[in-house]
């Protein structure tokens, strides 16, 4: 499933032609455009055998996502049976998930009732609403469906050939389709509809939306335009709209304590509808940026929600906002556990340097169990909060604790998705130490970091006891992260936890990646430019597990490089030294395997 590129004005749009038509030439008027509504909810994909559904998973990474085929079967306008003169064998739906802004509000309001949190906005909620481990909550929440798409292995025996037929079957087959759709011929047409519908239509919809898509309407013609880089179809783009913008009063600015200990500052708002959802708060990241817009308590604001989800102040309305408060300062001490703030020279942000500040509880314990760490299936943000709720969790050891009694005394838990969560959270016991380093939430090591130092020092318990130095010496790591993991270790509250989680059975240890012997081995590779199939982490990962060595400079020991679409300097120094540049299915010859590419 493909990504967009984006159009932020009738300009970008003309340009995004322009390429289009060199590539094409009179074929792109000959077909002209499909246009429809760019639905702001979680994409999907539905499997269909025979017109039957079998197999429902969300995007993911676009290459692979979760199953959730269960959950999509209690979605009302997902149908469990296509109609009509439906195609055999497989055909695969692809479309978006949302929650309409009339039924968000009325479950928001149940939540309140019942003393849960209530949801940030309509598109997390009918994200996080799939992902139930219990297809009764999915069932519980009034998600509806719009479909976009049709693909089937043997394109030609798909009974349209452009888009718009496309949109029409599906509506035939019983698939919604968004309304407000249209076929055009020409640029001007698809301008006046964009702005008739961020104008006028777009605050009478009851569901979000943050833009529209603009396709080639001839399949065929799609097909010859083919994808950029793997990722974005040149046949089509999303003409972006302009955020809505509100003006309310800021109440006041507070402080919130993220998993790495950074002060997060964020503006109590009084509640004002901003594209069909009501705003109370709104991020405002650093001091610094406090400072630059001179906000001040009590002060008249211009909000909008950045990308139709995130609430920020643009900036104050001074001629509104007199008699104005005091400039805002950060807290000097934490204010979840009054510990010392401290801030580094080189950066923005301010932090709080106890690894048991219990205002990193809650945030922490979620990024170790989201998917890009620990991986721990079911375990959601309203789940772990419940946990801390509960005193049954307090650190990320305490996870592995939990026991089916426990677990199926709160409420929500039921027998059947107990037992799923307790054996993601055993699962999970064997994650390779890249995973625990990246969860352990140690500050300025993200995923790639926690790569480079597992696959260097091999164990924990090497990567605690090394100096700064030695960190430091990693290739792609440097001074500064190399400060924050020695400050981790000698931390005694990360010590504590530490020999919790080796208690446990956590593994501590990272497997081999590189192939001593591989095709690869001794080899020094460097990869430039956009690959056609294959992701720089995805290449680099092959290359290493091929025994090579990737880096980011071109030099005279450099075996060979990889160029890709858009190669720059590192191409043009390349063949100036003599290296050889190869692409990507010559590395792929090379490494052994095939290179494929993804729908």
């Amino acid at each position: 499933m493909l990504s967009l590129g984006n159009a932020f004005d009738d300009e970008e749009l003309a340009a995004w032609e322009e390429r289009i038509v060199r590539l094409a030439g009179n074929d792109v008027e000959k077909s002209g455009y499909a246009v429809e509504l760019k639905i702001d909810g979680a994409a999907v994909s539905l499997t269909y055998d025979d017109g039957l559904f079998t197999i429902g998973a969300t995007r993911g990474n676009g290459t692979v996502g979760e199953v959730v085929t269960e959950n999509l079967r209690t979605v009302r306008d997902v149908p469990l049976k296509l109609v009509g003169d439906h195609p055999r064998g497989r055909i695969e739906i692809r479309g978006e998930v949302y929650l309409p802004f009339d039924r968000f509000e009325k479950m928001n309001e149940a939540r309140v009732q019942a003393g849960e949190p209530v949801f940030a906005n309509p598109r997390n909620a009918a994200a996080g609403s799939l992902r139930q481990l219990d297809p009764a909550v999915t069932a519980r929440r009034p998600l509806r469906f719009f479909g976009y798409s049709a693909v089937a292995e043997n394109l030609a025996d798909l009974p349209f050939r452009t888009q718009w037929e496309l949109l029409e079957q599906l509506a035939a087959w019983g698939v919604p389709v968004a309304p407000h759709r249209a076929r055009l011929k020409r640029l001007e047409q698809v301008h006046k509809w964009a702005h008739d519908i961020e104008h006028t239509v777009r605050g009478t919809l009851n569901f979000a939306i943050d833009g529209a898509v603009v396709k080639i309407d001839s399949l065929r013609l799609q097909d010859d335009l083919g994808v950029v880089g793997g990722r974005e179809p040149r046949w089509a783009i999303a003409r972006k709209f302009a955020p809505d913008i509100a003006e309310t009063k800021l109440l006041a600015i507070r402080v919130n304590v993220g998993r790495t200990g950074a002060l997060n500052p964020y503006a109590e708002l009084d509640p004002v509808e901003i594209g069909g959802v009501i705003v109370k708060l709104a991020t405002l990241h650093n001091e610094d940026l406090i400072q630059r817009k001179d906000l001040r308590v009590g002060d008249i604001v211009q909000v909008k929600r950045a990308g139709e989800v995130i609430p920020q102040i643009i900036a104050s309305v001074p001629e509104k906002s007199e008699p104005r408060g005091k400039p805002w300062r950060m807290p000097k001490a934490c204010p979840s556990c009054g510990t010392p703030v401290e801030r580094d020279e080189e950066e923005v942000a301010i932090y709080c340097p106890n690894v048991a500040c219990p205002g990193r509880q809650l945030e922490g314990l979620v990024y170790f169990a989201s998917r890009g760490a620990m991986d721990i299936r079911g375990l959601s943000y309203s789940r772990i909060e419940q946990l801390i709720n509960e005193g049954l969790v307090t650190d990320a050891a305490d996870i592995y604790s939990l026991t089916r009694n426990k677990l199926l005394s709160l409420e929500g838990y039921a027998e059947k998705g107990t037992d799923a969560l307790l054996t993601a959270i055993e699962t999970s016991k064997s994650q390779p130490l890249s995973r625990l380093l990246s969860a352990l939430g140690i500050r300025h090591v993200g995923s790639i970091a926690a790569q480079l130092l597992a696959r260097h020092f091999g164990t924990l318990d090497a990567v605690a006891s090394a100096s700064i130095d030695e960190i430091g010496s990693v290739r792609g790591v440097g001074p500064i992260i190399a400060d924050g993991v020695v400050k981790y270790f000698r931390n005694p509250g990360a010590r504590k936890l530490i020999a919790k989680l080796r208690a446990i059975g956590v593994n501590f240890s990272e497997p081999q990646q590189v192939a001593a012997g591989g095709a690869l081995a001794g080899k020094t590779v460097v990869i430039t430019g956009t690959l056609p199939n294959l992701t720089r982490p995805r290449a680099t990962e092959a290359v290493e597990q091929a025994g090579g060595r990737v880096t980011s400079s071109v030099s005279k020991s450099t075996s060979f490089v990889v160029a890709g679409e858009e190669a720059g300097s590192k191409l043009e120094k390349a063949r100036s030294l003599g290296v050889e540049v190869i692409d990507e299915a010559e590395l792929m010859r090379r490494i052994g395997e095939r290179s494929t590419g993804s729908d």
